[in-house]
């Protein structure tokens, strides 16, 4: 059996007693003091996260932004230098291969940021992409770019909360408040090249911060000394990204569930040049989906978990639960859940089978929480 990797700050987690697990291939740290205790940091104060389990991938070349607008769900084009956006990278049917960030440096030169459960396979599928006839080049060449696998030399840190950009320029002196939401920027600092951007999976103001091991296992050292943010797990990633509507590969989004059934097609720009999986979104569209990712909501404190089944009043199962917990924000019990479109109307009455009982809920939205980003 293959052992799971280990981030440059496995030490350390492991030295602060952090409850350690399997994650995407990796050992990662799940919690330290307690999730609770940590979503509440990040709610109020400041907590930072050891995110170097994500891929990245960057593409450069004459054809970068041809080749990522085909690849990606969302438009490049429209995208100024320094900007971010979130996507999808979609199959043939429509389904997602995975959702990621990309960072536009410029037209011949982008970054992308995959999920680590899906390192290899997006690899794998970028390259074979590259071999695809370009639809912008009337000769049906290939795309003229440059694929680089920089996952085994980047690390990431997210840093996030309200105090966040206090944190960032005052413990590890990086000036950040000139970024808005989704934008980034180069830096310099003791000879090492860093990318910040205001960015985050928390539903809170904070930063992610891209470096070379070394710089990154110093910034987590001066965080832990200067005692003003919370070492976080990637338990309380789960709770706070669910509270504001975030989606998880492998809950709410898969091979199998479309940016429509998932309620993400504000991300998928149809009118743009042609792209993968563009075809079957825009069909679905039209028709209407089957299913669709909705939230629900508990009268009782029960707390529904993913591949829990998801009931009619006629005690039919119409779909299942893809996240679910007691929110800690909230203090109810809450889900998405993967249900048939015809029960997904707000204020629905449905039940989730818990163990052997079942539980009424209502269909709710999906943004349980607001979020709190700098705009």
């Amino acid at each position: 059996m293959e052992e799971n990797k280990k981030t440059c700050l496995h030490g350390h987690h492991t030295s602060q007693g952090a409850l350690m697990s399997p994650f995407g291939g990796f050992d990662m740290p799940i919690q330290y003091r307690g999730i609770v205790e940590e979503h509440n940091a990040v709610r109020s104060a400041c907590g930072v996260f050891d995110v170097s389990h994500m891929g990245e991938v960057l593409v450069t070349g004459d054809d970068a932004t041809r080749f990522v607008n085909y690849i990606f769900s969302n438009d490049v084009t429209a995208a100024q230098p320094g900007q971010c956006l979130y996507g999808m990278m979609l199959n043939d049917h429509g389904g997602v291969v995975d959702d990621l960030l990309v960072y536009k440096f410029s037209e011949n030169k982008y970054l992308l940021v995959i999920n680590a459960s899906n390192i290899d396979k997006d690899e794998e599928w970028i390259q074979e992409r590259m071999n695809d006839s370009n639809p912008d080049r009337e000769d049906g060449m290939p795309f003229r770019i440059d694929l680089e696998l920089v996952s085994e030399v980047v690390s990431e840190l997210a840093v996030q909360g309200p105090e966040a950009e206090k944190v960032v320029e005052e413990v590890l002196g990086i000036p950040c408040a000139d970024l808005t939401f989704y934008t980034f920027k180069e830096t310099h600092l003791d000879g090492h090249d860093i990318l910040i951007s205001r960015t985050g999976y928390t539903g809170e103001d904070g930063f992610e911060i891209y470096a070379e091991d070394e710089v990154i296992v110093d910034f987590w050292e001066k965080l832990m000394a200067s005692g003003q943010c919370e070492p976080c797990g990637l338990g309380c990633r789960d709770t706070l990204r669910f509270e504001v509507g975030l989606p998880l590969y492998g809950d709410e989004l898969d091979d199998d569930i479309t940016p429509v059934e998932a309620g993400l097609t504000m991300f998928v720009k149809l009118e743009k040049a042609p792209f993968m999986g563009r075809d079957a979104v825009a069909k679905q569209k039209a028709e209407g989906a089957k299913r669709k990712v909705v939230g629900l909501e508990l009268a009782d404190k029960a707390i529904p978990r993913h591949g829990y089944e998801v009931l009619n009043e006629a005690d039919e199962v119409i779909g299942h639960v893809t996240t679910g917990y007691h929110s800690i924000s909230l203090d109810k019990s809450i889900a998405m859940a993967l249900i048939d479109a015809r029960y997904a109307a707000m204020g629905t009455p449905l039940k989730v089978r818990i163990r052997r009982k079942t539980f009424p809920c209502a269909v709710t939205g999906k943004k349980f929480y607001k979020k709190s980003y700098k705009k």
